[in-house]
């Protein structure tokens, strides 16, 4: 994966990445609505052709079009005729967060769990290998994602963006495509927490003492902050899935153990 590439983009090719073998129309269809969430789709976005996406995702053209026809019942995406015609994403922004929400609610806490524990070990490596090879420029530019927090209010897109652009930093395209891989199935999660402002401070917090070890070459400190991050938003979100999985009558606690 080119080091230039932008984490937008990175995302965007993992989106419509190949599926593998048998890949179906659920697929698909799940691949658009995990870039929905991952917030790289957004309202108004114009998809690919069908064509394209059957190329770049090695699925037949029926297939995609099986797929389309599924969004559109759902209404995540909308078909339209003519010169600037196409298909298009039609997602209001409260409806990601809906799609996240019913997402994390479907998962049981192991399956979360397990997927925290391959995102922190892919994340904690690539912020050491960082440290190795990443000088003050590197971290540098790590910061100004950083400072665009104010933009938007709450931050947990750049947190991505910075994590993203911390694993290409890693120099290992391997290790950076496995990393956007998992992000775009956890970092989703993660973005309900920062609707939080001070989990949402406390993540930039750490961010930019990750940038701080990356300037200093520290890669233990990289490490151990990106593992404390992480492990710090599994703690929340397994709340989180709690509280959305409980029943009237039922506290926390023993929807955690019912869930898990």
């Amino acid at each position: 994966m080119p080091h230039d590439a932008s984490p937008r983009q990175r995302l965007l090719a993992a989106v419509f990445a190949p599926l593998g073998e048998g890949g179906k129309a659920q697929r698909v269809e799940d691949r658009i609505i995990e870039g929905i969430s991952a917030g790289v789709l957004a309202d108004g976005d114009r998809l690919p052709s069908e064509a394209e996406l059957a190329s770049s995702m090695g699925v037949a053209t029926v297939t995609v079009r099986e797929a389309l026809v599924g969004l559109r019942s759902r209404g995540l995406v909308a078909t339209r005729r003519g010169r600037d015609g196409g298909t298009f994403i039609t997602v209001p922004l409260g409806r990601r967060g809906e799609l996240i929400r019913d997402r994390l609610s479907g998962m049981s806490r192991v399956e979360l769990r397990d997927l925290a524990i391959h995102y922190r070990a892919i994340a904690a490596t690539a912020a050491e290998l960082a440290a190795d090879f990443a000088g003050p420029d590197e971290a540098e530019a790590l910061r100004r994602i950083l400072r665009g927090s104010g933009r938007s209010g709450l931050s947990g897109s750049l947190v991505g963006e910075f994590l993203l652009e911390l694993a290409a930093l890693s120099q290992s395209a391997r290790l950076t495509r496995e990393f956007v891989r998992l992000y775009k199935a956890f970092g989703p999660l993660l973005s309900l927490l920062h609707e939080d402002e001070e989990f949402d401070a406390g993540m930039v917090r750490l961010c930019e003492r990750i940038a701080d070890a990356v300037a200093a070459g520290d890669a233990a400190e990289a490490r151990t902050t990106v593992v404390e991050q992480i492990s710090t938003g599994l703690v929340a979100l397994i709340d989180e899935h709690a509280r959305l999985t409980a029943t009237p009558g039922t506290t926390p606690a023993n929807a955690q153990r019912r869930t898990g």
